[in-house]
């Protein structure tokens, strides 16, 4: 159902502690949201450690098969922020300070009184040829280069960076999105007459998502570019749920 012309993308999140559990990564769901109002399709999420050979690598897998990708995580002042260092090496450039973004640091904690401390300098350092990414929660900006766009992993940080940088994303057709939900009905009564409706249905996504567990119910999604295919591919699904004796709700 994907449309040719539909931006493609990836995230890539980094940090030990998102694979320790110690953090609760919020910055994929967030980008989802953002790129699926804008047309762009997210198909990859990976998450990596703290370590520079892995960013790298996999920082290349992704940029080299999508439009865009966007790292969140790993860009701050302290010695395990390695994020910068790991780009500049996927790219096979140094990492240079930036003019501007040192000006800006400096500015920053100078009007609250602050120094700006050989720490904090340390967000002013980038890959060479990058260009910035503006930052209005701290001051330390991220950095795009080339599809690659690096970004803070607080996630109001990163979702102002998000902000920042709408202008430079190319926009598609959006999805449309219709859902029904059957309580109390499991999934697995539907699978049938589901794989039926999306064979007559091409140009309609339909996902089936049980509700915490088989036997509370389910909740059936049906996207499309069209609003009104979604709805007639939702309608379908009603229908069955209906000839099973479940009364369906609908929903966005």
């Amino acid at each position: 159902m994907t449309a040719a012309f539909r931006k493609r993308a990836a995230i890539l999140a980094i940090g030990d502690e998102l694979l320790s559990g110690r953090t609760r990564d919020a910055n994929i769901h967030h980008l989802a949201g953002w790129l699926t109002a804008r047309g762009v399709e997210l198909c990859e999420a990976r998450i990596v450690g703290d370590v520079e050979e892995e960013i790298a690598e996999a920082l290349n897998a992704l940029r080299a098969k999508y439009d865009y990708v966007f790292t969140s995580g790993g860009i701050g002042p302290t010695h395990d922020d390695i994020t910068v260092e790991a780009i500049a090496r996927a790219f096979g450039v140094p990492v240079v300070e930036h003019r501007k973004a040192a000006a800006l640091i400096r500015a920053w904690y100078g009007a609250r009184g602050l120094e700006a401390t050989a720490a904090r300098l340390r967000m002013a350092r980038t890959p060479e040829g990058a260009v910035l990414i503006d930052n209005p929660v701290t001051g330390a900006p991220g950095v795009r280069i080339d599809n690659v766009f690096v970004m803070a992993g607080v996630p109001r940080i990163f979702q102002a960076m998000l902000n920042a940088i709408e202008s430079e994303i190319e926009t598609g057709v959006r999805l449309h999105s219709r859902s029904v939900t059957a309580y109390g009905l499991p999934e697995s009564m539907l699978s049938d007459q589901l794989r039926e409706i999306q064979d007559a249905h091409r140009n309609v996504s339909i996902g089936s998502y049980p509700i915490d567990g088989d036997e509370k119910g389910v909740n059936v999604v049906a996207r499309s570019e069209s609003p009104e295919a979604a709805e007639i591919a939702v309608q379908s699904v009603a229908a069955v749920i209906r000839s099973l004796g479940v009364d369906p709700s609908f929903s966005e």
